[in-house]
């Protein structure tokens, strides 16, 4: 008793269906058609097709005139197209469109200059045909070997950038060698994972069933490739055996065993595969717990579903290579993501973003079913959840973060989410006319203040959160402030009657009369805008919003100084700061003057003090007062000439008290 399964995705791929139902249709309408080779690599298919007036020719001379030629899912080269125009035959192609692929990427890449890499059997028809497509300005390795000693031997002599690609049916397990093999972050090399997607489920179906049996069967031509690979996968883990047709199964003598794996290569008709379960339940090789049987013809149409332009699809990440990524959608279509499509982020890589076997939502942007393939992107997914977060975060006011992207006319772009969000110069929070490029690439806090839903568009506003921080600081400020309160600001802004200084959140104003002990004209004197100071409260009105500011320190204070070191009596040097009718300013030390009257200039009557002093003459004087509480010195040079000749008489006095009496006499 023995149980049978069979793989899931045994038989038929969509390149060989498609191709063998071409043929059909076209006997079925009397057509005269002839094969560039067999349709296929099944002779009970062949057979049939021949037995219905399909001839089989292996050249392009060997076709008649009246003939419609019909190209192998294989594919040809470049040469033989042109060799069928020439002849003058209708032709169809039924070229497999993963393999169609393959020979457009050779094709570019050989027109730029790349030197191509194919891994395949190079006897093999589609191997051939992809080199055709090259300009023979290409190699051909059969395995991890002979790539390694490419890239030992030749790679560096090439001085050419490199284009790596797979036959469609490559051995999966010795590809992934290969790209071990491959160096890694080498800018000049560019791979191409082109195994098709059918063909790596089937061996890794495969292989996964043949690791839970005890005999596999691979049923499927003798000299198809993937069928072949399948019998290599499946070897590898139980005894397997390669049959073409269930007549095959008489000459075999199975083993006992427990359980039976079936294969088959993309080359074997569903039918087929169902005579060799149905001959070995004959046989009473399948037992009663024979598995629920399988329609295998609906099971290739289920896998073949179509998908549509702007539907939504799950997909699963076979491969990643610099410039894109394919994906598995469960479909007869290879779905690829351009890197642009992948993400909005230039700084990023594909491996940045996903990895192979990550299941990703994606939309679909084009689908080719003559090519099989579906252009697919997951930024448009990202986009749309990103634009129901904007949504919802328009409508909750929630902040949100970003990196300014863009100067642009009028304002600044972001891009959060995959959602464009564009802020007007008035919603910067900056200062009107001040350059928008001092945000560019800074990340910045924002609302959302409008969504234009049609367009999936935002527009936002970062001076909404400033003035709510403002707003929040106000009222954290008046709920604690006191006068005497110390703070650490910067200045904001200047004007003539004083600075603003920024609190955190809060502005304060530091009046003229307080930022110098020192009369001046401007506050740019003493500070500017960027400053850093340390200020203190000295009054508040919440009513008015007003927060006035000391920044003079007591221990600073000029006068104080003077009193502390300078009596009446004393005699300093003094420089002329200003001249008037009734006599001169003269600065003592920085913020402190006295005034020397015209009375005190000179020790004679002064008619015009300019004619003695002038605006910077530094001059020795006297402390004859101080007044303590107007703040008033009066200082004087006449009591210095004053005091000069009182010393000369007592010197003179001195001298006649000493002098002989004849002298006197």
């Amino acid at each position: 008793m023995s149980k049978v399964t069979v793989a899931k995705s045994a038989g038929f791929c969509f390149g060989v269906d498609r191709a063998v139902k071409m043929v059909y249709g076209e006997l079925e309408k009397n057509t005269r058609v002839a094969t560039l080779g067999p349709i296929i690599h099944n002779q009970d298919v062949v057979n049939d097709m021949q037995s219905k007036g399909a001839r089989i020719v292996d050249t392009v001379d060997e076709l008649e005139p009246d003939e419609t030629v019909v190209i192998r899912s294989h594919g040809v080269g470049r040469a033989v197209y042109e060799q069928i125009a020439e002849k003058g035959c209708r032709m169809l192609d039924a070229t497999c469109p993963f393999v169609s692929r393959i020979h457009k990427i050779v094709a570019e890449k050989s027109k730029e200059g790349y030197f191509i890499l194919i891994a395949g059997d190079k006897t093999h028809p589609e191997v051939q045909g992809i080199v055709g497509h090259c300009d023979e300005n290409c190699l051909v390795f059969k395995d991890n070997f002979e790539l390694n000693n490419f890239f030992e031997k030749n790679y560096k002599k090439l001085q050419k950038r490199l284009a790596i690609v797979a036959q469609t049916t490559y051995n999966i397990v010795v590809w992934d060698e290969c790209l071990k093999v491959i160096p890694k972050d080498d800018k000049n090399i560019v791979i191409f994972d082109t195994i098709c997607n059918a063909t790596d489920a089937r061996q890794s179906d495969a292989a996964e069933l043949a690791k839970d049996s005890d005999i596999m069967l691979v049923v499927g031509g003798r000299h198809s490739s993937n069928t072949v690979k399948l019998y290599e996968v499946c070897s590898q883990y139980c005894k397997t055996y390669h049959i073409e047709n269930a007549d095959e199964l008489d000459s075999l003598e199975l083993p006992a065993a427990d359980s039976i794996g079936i294969t088959a290569g993309a080359s074997t008709p569903a039918y087929i595969i169902k005579e060799v379960q149905t001959k070995m339940a004959e046989n009473e090789i399948l037992a009663a717990n024979q598995d629920e049987e399988i329609d295998f013809a609906q099971a290739i149409d289920e896998s073949f579903k179509k998908i549509h332009t702007g539907e939504k699809v799950t997909g699963t990440v076979v491969s990643i290579s610099p410039a894109e990524i394919s994906v598995d959608l469960g479909t007869k279509h290879t779905g690829y993501v351009k890197l642009e499509d992948l993400t909005d982020d230039p700084s990023k890589k594909p491996e940045d973003i996903v990895s192979v076997g990550d299941e990703i939502e994606l939309i679909v942007i084009k689908v080719n079913d003559a090519e099989g393939t579906a252009q697919l992107s997951k930024r448009k997914v990202d986009e749309q959840a990103g634009y129901e977060k904007i949504v919802k975060a328009k409508e909750e006011g929630t902040v949100l973060e970003g990196v300014v992207q863009h100067v642009v006319n009028k304002g600044v772009t972001l891009n959060v989410m995959g959602v464009r969000v564009f802020i007007p110069a008035s919603q910067t929070g900056l200062p009107r006319g001040a350059e928008l490029e001092q945000l560019l690439k800074k990340k910045v806090e924002f609302t959302i203040i409008e969504v234009t839903e049609g367009r999936k568009r935002a527009v936002g506003s970062i001076k909404a959160v400033q003035n709510a921080k403002k707003e929040e600081a106000k009222a954290k400020f008046w709920e604690t402030a006191k006068v005497g309160d110390t703070f650490v600001g910067k200045v904001k802004s200047l004007t003539s009657f004083g600075a603003f200084v920024d609190l955190g959140g809060i502005d304060g104003m530091v009046h003229i009369s307080e930022l110098s002990w020192k009369r001046i004209k401007h506050p740019s004197e003493v500070v500017s805008v960027g400053d850093t100071l340390e200020v203190y409260i000295k009054d508040l009105n919440q009513e008015e919003n007003r927060i006035s500011l000391g920044f003079k320190k007591a221990e600073d204070n000029p006068w104080e100084i003077f009193k502390a070191n300078y009596h009446v009596g004393d005699v300093v040097k003094a420089t002329i700061v200003s001249i008037t009718s009734f006599g001169a300013f003269a600065r003592i030390i920085d913020g402190v003057d006295g005034l020397i009257h015209i009375s005190q200039i000179a020790d004679k009557k002064v008619e015009n003090v300019k004619d003695i002093l002038t605006v910077g003459d530094e001059v020795d004087v006297k402390i004859i007062d101080i007044d303590t509480e107007a703040k008033r010195i009066s200082i004087s040079m006449r009591a210095l000439l004053e005091d000069g000749a009182e010393e000369e008489a007592e010197e003179e006095t001195v001298y006649s008290d000493e002098a002989p009496a004849e002298d006197a006499e």
